[in-house]
């Protein structure tokens, strides 16, 4: 952990950016050998008609190890470390208002289908975040789903998925 003070805001405690830096390039340097390994048993050599079919991603996967180790050196090693927070707890308390309820509708998408999970999840995101009356939020949710509806499935003929209980049968679709 690395303490930084901002002007007027007092002290900040939070994880250091360098660090945060330094784990992104060794998820992308262990990326990188996944694909370098997977290339080489599908063949990354060259062949007698032509380059095998690991030939080119071995050589995406010998640079995303090149980036990712050298990003991960200059973040450990180099000179100039970026020892400022990355983030704080509120703002953290902000990515995760945002990224849970993503994470939920995924999940709902499976059950309730592609419409009826975004009618809800953006009547909640105006709701609770958005701070909008419910009646508008509902409306609003409302209106997008059913242009939607119309536009994928009704115009275009492509239908999106309706989830295991398929809430929207009574249409026909």
């Amino acid at each position: 952990m690395d303490q930084n003070s901002e002007s007027g805001d007092g002290a900040r405690t939070g994880v250091a950016t360098y660090v945060v830096d330094a784990v992104v390039a060794a998820i992308l340097l262990a990326l990188g050998i996944i694909v370098v390994i997977a290339s080489w048993k599908l063949g990354a050599t060259w062949t007698s008609d032509g380059p095998g079919s690991g030939y080119f991603p071995f050589g995406i996967g010998v640079l995303i190890c090149i980036s990712g180790a050298g990003t991960l050196f200059s973040s450990l090693f180099g000179k100039n470390k970026n020892t400022e927070i990355f983030v704080d707890g509120e703002q953290f308390k902000r990515v995760m208002q945002v990224f849970i309820p993503a994470i939920i509708y995924v999940g709902a998408i499976e059950v309730f289908g592609v419409y009826i999970s975004s009618a809800v999840y953006i009547a909640l995101f105006m709701i609770l975040l958005g701070k909008f009356s419910v009646i508008k939020a509902i409306i609003a949710a409302l209106v997008v789903n059913v242009v939607f509806f119309m536009m994928f499935e009704v115009w275009f003929k492509v239908p999106l998925y309706k989830g295991s209980i398929n809430l929207l049968s009574f249409l026909g679709y």
